[in-house]
Formats: C-alpha cells, structure tokens, sequence
C-alpha cells in the first residue's frame, strides 16, 4: 500500500499529534465528529486522490460493515493512527506464543488451565463464584440457560451476528512478486483497488452476494519472522468477506485478486489450505457463520453489546460474566474485552 498522501496524510498527520496530548478533549471531540461519519463520507470529503481514500477504505473495512455505515470512519482513523504510532506487530513464532506466554505467566501465579472438555451447561463448571465466560451470546443462552431470567435470554437470541470469511493459506516457494515493490516492506496488506471498488465489495456480502473482485485482508509474517517457515520458502494467508453461513468456494477470486496486483502468484504456490465459514466455525465455535467478529458492530450493537447494561459484561446472574468479543470495545482490540471483564469481575 502507498503512504497517505494530499490532505489524507495532513488530517492523519494532525490528529495522530493531537493523540499523543493524553486525554485531550479537543483532540477526542474531533476525532469523534470526524469517526462517527462513513467512512466512504470521509474519504470524499477529507481525502485526496485515489491513494489516500483506499488507503482508508481498506482500514475502515476492518469494520466487516458497508463502508457507508455510520461509524466506519472510526474504526479506519483508529487503525490508521494505532499504524502510525506503534505499527500493526506480529508475533515472533506466531500467534500461538502469545497464548503460551500468558498461560505460563498464569501458571506462574498458581493457575491451572484445563482443556478438552466440553462445557454444555453451568452443571460441567466446578461450583466457583466467579466464572468468566469466553463465549458469544448464543453459547451463552445454551450454556447459562436455565439461569438466566427469559427477558435477558431472548435479548441474547436476537444478537446479531455479521459476515462470515472465506480464508486460504499458503505454503509458497518464493515471497509474493509484488508489482509496487513497498508491498513486500508490509506484514499485512490490504487489496481492493480503489475506494469504489472496496465499497462495491463490503456492499455485496450484505446482500448475500459474492463480489467477484473480493477486498482481501493479507499477511505475509515469513518475510518478517524466520521461523514461520523453512529457509528459503515463505507463509502467506488471507481471507475475504462472504455472507454468513456461505458454501460458496472463493479460492479462485481470492487468488486472481492477488494475481492482479502481484503476477506469477500462482506459480510460488507449493500448497493450500482452504477454510470455508463452516471449517471456521468448527474450528472456533463463537465464529457463528463464519463471523470472526463476534457480531455485527454496527452504531446500534456497538453500545449494547450483547445487551444495553451498565455493566455489559455482567448477567442477571450473580458472578456470570461475558468476556468475549461480543462484549465492548469488540473484535480487533485483542485481550481488551477480556481485561474489562475482570476488571469488572474484581470490583
């Protein structure tokens, strides 16, 4: 992807100073009268030239909503000044080393950590007074439902839940042969063209369809991390939005996509992996349809996430907590939803 550039990069540039003022209300109040418009909005109105406006749009479509929702242009300014300040990081060995280092700092203070059982009810929970669960709110009505008062219950059945993702990993032979060479300087890329065409796209999966030029969210960690892959060879993954719950087999226009923009993909492929919304949903079972976000996080599910309480993270039911990321701030701030609701839990 290109820099910011023209008044994308003098709006960016601005407000990413005004952030490092801590808690300037000036600062914030601007940041949300600019953030709650859309992003396609925003893009027209404070963005020049082709460059900058799909820089945005691919950073808004984090949102997994149209891009011209209220509130996409938030979601795009917060991931691009999180860039600027402190990069988009991954971890060295993969994301599997975050997890073992919290659970050896867990066990470091005492805790124990048990898998392999299956938690169908409240009843397959040693008695405990405090229980955080890590689920979305459909689990949470099955797990917690003869608990849980029947209003409460069916506000949770009628949470709703956003697009699925289509994802294909790679084994290749040789990096990915990137027309624009600062392509190959990014762990994550994004790739849809211009704003129209990105627009075109998220529009599409909220119809039910399937956009043939499909904007694609792409990491390439191995041209960073050594150890993702044999010496000498590379990893690359990447998904697109589908409607939830499709069987629609999007590997050919996921790969020409990349085709586009990098000729000779194909022929550095040595093996694929393909995970339809099923295989991902079987693989993580709060991944509803498909949905990696934990929920549509549009205005209305933003504020009453899963339900509007003053503590969105509690339940009617005394020391029962929702931790996930159907719970504020929501996906894409990983570990946060989480360290509210023990936050909450403590008090």
């Amino acid at each position: 992807m290109k820099p910011l550039v023209d008044r994308g990069e003098n709006l960016t540039t601005d407000l990413l100073g005004q952030f490092r003022v801590p808690h300037h209300p000036m600062a914030l109040a601007r940041f949300g009268l600019e953030g709650i418009r859309s992003a396609s909005a925003l893009a027209r109105a404070r963005f020049e030239g082709e460059t900058a406006r799909a820089l945005l749009a691919g950073l808004a479509a984090h949102s997994a909503l149209p891009l011209d929702r209220t509130a996409t242009a938030g979601v795009g300014l917060a991931l691009g000044l999180f860039g600027h300040l402190v990069g988009w990081p991954v971890a060295r060995g993969g994301s599997q080393a975050i997890v073992d280092s919290l659970a050896s700092h867990l066990r470091s203070l005492g805790g124990e950590i048990a898998t392999g059982t299956r938690v169908a009810s409240l009843a397959d929970v040693p008695a405990t007074s405090t229980l955080l669960l890590d689920v979305t709110p459909r689990q949470l009505a099955r797990i917690a439902r003869s608990r849980l008062p029947v209003p409460y219950r069916r506000k949770l059945e009628r949470f709703r839940y956003g697009p699925g993702v289509f994802k294909l990993d790679w084994a290749l032979n040789d990096p990915i042969p990137w027309t624009d060479k600062r392509c190959a300087q990014a762990a994550t890329v994004h790739l849809g063209g211009r704003l129209e065409e990105i627009e075109a796209s998220e529009a599409a999966v909220w119809k039910g369809e399937h956009p043939e030029r499909p904007f694609i969210i792409l990491a390439q960690q191995s041209l960073f991390d050594a150890t993702r892959a044999p010496a000498d060879k590379h990893t690359a993954w990447a998904y697109c939005r589908v409607p939830n719950g499709s069987t629609f087999d999007m590997t050919e226009r996921i790969e020409a996509q990349i085709e586009r923009f990098a000729p000779g993909f194909r022929d550095a492929v040595l093996a694929r992996s393909v995970m339809s919304p099923a295989d991902m949903e079987r693989h993580n079972e709060n991944y509803i349809g498909g949905d990696i976000t934990g929920g549509v996080h549009d205005l209305q599910q933003l504020f009453s996430r899963p339900t509007l309480r003053p503590v969105p993270y509690s339940t009617p039911v005394e020391g029962i907590y929702l931790c996930s990321s159907s719970t504020p701030p929501g996906a894409g701030v990983h570990g946060m939803c989480g360290h509210f609701a023990a936050l909450a839990a403590l008090q």
